[in-house]
């Protein structure tokens, strides 16, 4: 599938709608996330990233952490603790973290050098966080307003179409 997306900030609306439509009838959380990472990064411009991070278990007593899950793009870091990072730090504020330079965020993991600006968007649902999605982009200042609120509503079309667990 391909999209005419040539804009920075794209169509959201139909990109949620297609969310939707590629995820009917299918609630599989492994097989929806690897779907929607897939339209994410090839639908929307400039990323070199873009996947999610599912809280688990970690490896201390009692402890999460975010774990790698389906996404598109060069190798990642497997596990990130909470708190840590922009992905770690989305997850524990439960909020969408927009970075115009990572490179300026204090504690920001680097698994890709080409990366220089990123979102991510905590995985919330009945309250309950099951993880974040984490898109990186080669260019600084990618992520306007607009696309925070598009991504926003593309990730809630996911939840709804997905069981979590």
């Amino acid at each position: 599938m391909h999209s005419d997306i040539s804009s920075n900030t794209g169509d959201y609306s139909l990109l949620a709608r297609q969310v939707s439509s590629i995820l009917d009838g299918e609630r599989d959380l492994t097989a929806n996330a690897s779907q929607f990472a897939a339209l994410v990064y090839s639908t929307i411009p400039d990323l070199n990233w873009a996947g999610f991070y599912l809280l688990r278990p970690g490896k201390k007593e009692g402890a999460q952490e975010l774990l790698v899950g389906p996404f598109q793009g060069k190798v990642a870091c497997a596990r990130i603790p909470l708190g840590r990072g922009v992905c770690g730090t989305s997850a524990q504020e439960r909020r969408t973290i927009v970075v115009a330079d990572v490179h300026a965020f204090e504690g920001h993991i680097a698994c890709d050098s080409a990366s220089n600006a990123e979102i991510v968007i905590p995985l919330l649902k009945d309250g309950q966080l099951y993880g974040v999605f984490d898109i990186d982009s080669p260019l600084l200042n990618r992520f306007s307003e607009e696309d925070r609120v598009g991504l926003e509503a593309m990730v809630q079309a996911f939840l709804d179409a997905t069981d979590m667990h």
